[in-house]
């Protein structure tokens, strides 16, 4: 990770108002730091395995026909971080292989 950025992981999803990817890429930008949500769609974890029942269902429903893995979403949240995206800010991005399609 480059210095001086710090990360906010979580176990579970969570619901971010729309608002939230508004401001402060207008507070941040300035100082050249990029504010963007990543929206992960069903991804095999220790909870929810991509072999587990829940996955058997929805896995149908994704336009990729698979179930992500969770280096699907580390590549996208990887690029945001990386200085290829710098021009990336203020966006919310659907990391769900088309399943909200």
């Amino acid at each position: 990770m480059p210095e001086g950025m710090t990360t906010t992981p979580s176990a579970s999803p969570t619901i971010t108002s729309p608002g939230y990817t508004a401001t402060p890429p207008r507070d941040l930008g300035p100082r050249g730091i990029t504010v963007n949500t990543v929206h992960p769609g069903p991804t095999g974890t220790d909870m929810n395995p991509a072999d587990g029942e829940l996955a058997r269902r929805l896995t149908p429903q994704i336009a990729v026909g698979r179930y992500g893995q969770p280096n699907d979403i580390a590549n996208v949240v990887a690029f945001l971080a990386s200085p290829q995206a710098g021009f990336v800010t203020g966006a919310d991005i659907l990391a769900d292989g088309g399943f909200t399609a």
